[in-house]
This record gives structure tokens, sequence and C-alpha cells, in this order.
């Protein structure tokens, strides 16, 4: 008999790429995909289980199917349907793994749990160190929203760990997930026409892609590497960092800079009309940015991502279409403007980083 592994949160894209790629690895014999709602995407030869992971009647699924790796995907800042409410969805991403944890106490297979958790949990502050490592204590803790989950998660695997230690348990941190069917609130901020910003900010931002996702889920998911661990915790990003105007001139989107509480305004406003999830958290986000560090992800774990933060952008970017302003023109024109200011410096960075994303979008 090979393994039975039981995914969550599978109505979701990402999820169901996940139940399918995992049906291709030899040793998997069956694959259990939970959701409250059937997904409108292809499962393959999974097993469908509708489940609300926030309800006792998950238990009864691990254990009456013999379970022994759990892949925890119902993490997440992203509503499903037009009816979901932040409050749904903090039940689901907190009260569900409580749940869901409780049930792998109590059930004897499972053997390995992999959670997917976020980079959010270090927060976006003025006073943030350049680079976070995954012992990095935060200088403030997240105040609320999906960071605040992820905090909370966090510390509910933790105990889960103490009570389980004969359980491997990974918890994997994403950068900003980004890719052509990406769908989460900073995909939707990029969509739109003119990018709002926050004056005098321009934040260092970290992605990966998910294609990365998917494969370093399945590497966690597995048997350990030789000369590997794959349980602990690690941070998961592409290599490098791009600044927020670098984005928009990719994009060839113009960007609207701001005063914080008129942004903080407008985030509202689009919120409301259901625009972009333009949280708080975002905002912050968009306002100090973040960098994680990754060499446990490489050293410990055993992981190189395929794309590095820049192929990871001009991959999505590319799905989005044009942008109002074409790419090249809006380098030109920020170069023209550094060395009519006599910033020649500044000008030649402007000018090579035109030039990167020009080969960039002709080589892929």
């Amino acid at each position: 008999m090979g393994k039975v592994v039981l995914v969550t949160g599978v109505a979701r894209r990402l999820g169901g790429r996940l139940v399918r790629r995992i049906q291709r690895d030899p040793t998997v014999d069956r694959v259990l995909a939970v959701d409250t709602v059937e997904p409108d995407h292809d499962l393959g030869d999974a097993e469908f289980v509708r489940a609300d992971i926030r309800h006792p009647t998950v238990g009864r699924v691990l254990i009456e199917n013999a379970v022994d790796t759990v892949v925890h995907m119902d993490v997440t800042g992203t509503p499903l349907g037009p009816r979901a409410s932040r409050a749904s969805l903090k039940e689901t991403n907190v009260i569900g793994t409580m749940q869901l944890l409780g049930a792998c106490q109590k059930a004897p297979s499972v053997e390995r749990l992999v959670v997917k958790s976020s980079t959010n949990v270090y927060g976006s502050a003025p006073r943030d160190p350049a680079v976070f490592t995954e012992t990095t204590v935060p200088r403030r803790l997240p105040s609320g929203g999906f960071a605040k989950d992820t905090v909370e998660v966090e510390g509910y695997v933790r105990g889960f760990a103490r009570r389980r230690p004969d359980v491997a348990v990974a918890v994997l941190r994403f950068a900003n997930i980004l890719g052509p069917g990406a769908d989460t609130p900073l995909a939707e901020y990029f969509a739109l026409p003119v990018l709002p910003t926050v004056l005098g900010y321009d934040p260092r931002l970290q992605f990966v892609h998910e294609d990365d996702v998917i494969d370093v889920l399945m590497l966690a998911a597995g048997k350990p590497r030789k000369g590997h661990l794959n349980s602990g915790t690690f941070n998961i990003a592409g290599d490098g960092v791009l600044l927020l105007s670098q984005c928009a001139r990719r994009l060839g989107r113009p960007t609207a800079p701001t005063l914080l509480p008129a942004v903080t305004w407008i985030g509202s406003a689009l919120r409301s009309v259901g625009m972009t999830d333009f949280a708080p958290e975002q905002i912050r986000l968009l306002t100090h940015g973040r960098v994680v560090d990754t060499r446990q992800m490489r050293e410990v774990l055993g992981f190189a991502p395929g794309y590095t933060t820049t192929q990871t952008f001009c991959d999505f970017a590319g799905s989005l279409g044009p942008g109002l302003l074409p790419p090249d023109q809006v380098g030109r024109a920020v170069d023209a403007l550094a060395a009519r200011l006599g910033l020649g410096r500044i000008a030649g960075t402007a000018a090579d980083h035109h030039d990167s994303a020009t080969k960039e979008r002709t080589h892929g």
C-alpha cells in the first residue's frame, strides 16, 4: 500500500494543482481532496470529500481512511466566492486549523503534516530588519487580517508539534505568490490600471512563482532528500528583490503617489466595491516592504526555486497584457528625468533596469 494524502483547500486553483500533481507520485496510493464546496476544476482521480475543517467531521475522514500525510492549504487571505466574508475566512484559517490539528493529534496514522503559511507573520514596519530569518522576532506583531491569522495558525502548529513529536511537521512561509493564474490580493492590486502608492516610499518586494509553490509542497510532503530535512519552518521566495517602482514600470502602469491617510481611504473604497482586497496589512507591505532570507530553504530543505523574483514577476506581468503606458517609454522617461536633474548614477541604474526588463520580456 502506498501513501494516503489528504489536502485541504482544494476548491482554490492552487490546491487543485497540488492534488493533480500528487497523483503523479508513484509512492502515493490515494489522495483525499477536502473542501466545503466542490471545485470547478479537475481533480483527476482524487476522492473529493465535502467537509468543513472547522467541524469535527474531518477527524473521521483521517481515521477511517488511515491518512498518513496531511497538506494544509486552507490558510489564505483571499475569500472564496462572492458571499465569503472576512469573518468566515478567519474562522477557516484559525478555527479550521485548530480542528484539523486536533483531528491529526487523535489519528495515529498521521506521520507528516505540511502547512502553507506566509511571510506575513513578520509584518511590515518602519524599523524592521533589512532581511528576516526564520528565527527573527518581529518588532511589531501583525494586529489584524490575514497576517494575524498566520501568526495564530503557526502558534497552534507549534503546539501540535510538541504534543505529537512523532509527526514530521513542515511550515512553509511563502513570499507573495504570483504567476499567470495567481488570485492573491497583491495580484489584484497589480491588475489595477493605476497603482496607488504611498508618497515617499518605494518598498522592496519578493515573489515566489506558483510553479515553485507546487514543487516545494511536493518536496515537503515526500521523503527527505539525502542530506536534507523537510521538517521545520522555512522561508520560501525567489532570489532577488524588486522595488515597487520597478514592478510598475514592468507592467506599464502609472503610479499615483498619495499621502498614507489617502491611500488607506482609497484602499477602503476599492475593497468596498470589490475591486481588490486592499487590506491594511497590504498597505503596510506597500509602504515598508519585506525581504526574507532563504538559506534554510536551500541548505536544510534542499529546494532551489526555478524562478527568481524578477522572473516570477515578468511571467505574471505577461499574463496581464499591456498597461496604459508602454514599459519602454516609461523607462526612457524616468532615465531622461534623472539625467536632467543631474542624477547620472541613478539614471544609469534606471537604464540598467530598463535593459534588464527588455531582455526578460524577450527571452522569457
